[in-house]
């Protein structure tokens, strides 16, 4: 009997052991991964803008509390970006009642850049309750877009609405960004709209992928949520560049494991 407990105790060791480092995988620090971009129509005169784009919060989940969350934006304001840009999926869950926490994204309105935050609403918000968290969003002094367009600074930001809820509308947003001029700029939850996009779009920034979240080595992830060209970093096609951002939180399961959560920090200019 013994020669069987022992191996068996050992893997279950082996397997415990996995777990807690996946999960505080789960709950590192983002890596900051940083690139320089340059945009079509850049206004004459104007510096470069330096961006900060965050996702997949996944707000509720044991890889993300308010602790976690409140310690992503201290760190985000150290990079001091210029723009905060918020990707989609604020918060876990499947159900209305999962929505419950959208409270707690009041702790993103310490986020401090010059030219604000804006933000998508991804899938995990019209599963739950997209006005609730919208709410608590724009409570937080977050600027929301469904399909519209700001200015911000020299940049034409439009936001698409979530694709996965079939939501988007794309001649729409990029009607809204010529009508506010600037050099465009192009966000989206999924980054499986970007084929989509007219030429005069060549920046979109995405997540929802989490860069799979767990990608086994010769395998890759068990689970694509995304096209696979599109599920992390910079994804070239033509003359539009799509960047993925792997995210700070998890979906389903609180584990990483070859996928690091991160966000991007790009330096925009003409």
């Amino acid at each position: 009997m013994r020669r069987f407990l022992r191996p068996l105790l050992i893997l279950f060791l082996i397997g415990a052991a996995s777990l807690a480092w996946m999960h505080a995988q789960a709950r590192r620090d983002p890596v900051v991964r940083r690139a320089a971009v340059s945009l079509p129509n850049w206004p004459v005169g104007e510096r470069t803008v330096r961006l900060l784009l965050w996702s997949d919060l996944h707000l509720g989940d044991r890889a993300t509390d308010r602790a976690r969350l409140e310690r992503l934006v201290a760190q985000a304001n150290a990079l001091r970006p210029d723009l905060v840009v918020l990707a989609g999926d604020y918060i876990a869950g499947h159900e209305p009642r999962d929505a419950l926490v959208a409270p707690g994204l009041s702790a993103l309105s310490g986020l401090r850049a010059p030219l604000g935050t804006v933000a998508v609403l991804g899938n995990h918000e019209y599963w739950t309750d997209a006005p609730r968290v919208r709410r608590a969003l724009e409570g937080a002094g977050v600027t929301v877009l469904a399909n519209r367009a700001v200015r911000r600074g020299p940049l034409a930001v439009g936001g698409i609405d979530d694709m996965v809820n079939r939501r988007e509308d794309v001649v729409a947003t990029a009607a809204a960004m010529r009508e506010v001029g600037g050099a465009p700029l192009a966000v989206s939850h999924s980054p499986d709209v970007a084929p989509r996009l007219p030429a005069g779009l060549p920046l979109l920034l995405a997540g929802h992928t989490h860069c799979g979240q767990i990608v086994l080595p010769g395998w890759g992830p068990p689970v694509e949520v995304s096209a696979p060209r599109y599920r992390c970093g910079l994804v070239r096609e033509g003359g539009r560049l799509t960047v993925v951002t792997a995210g700070t939180g998890t979906s389903v399961l609180p584990l990483r494991f070859g996928a690091p959560p991160d966000w991007w920090l790009l330096t925009l200019g003409g």
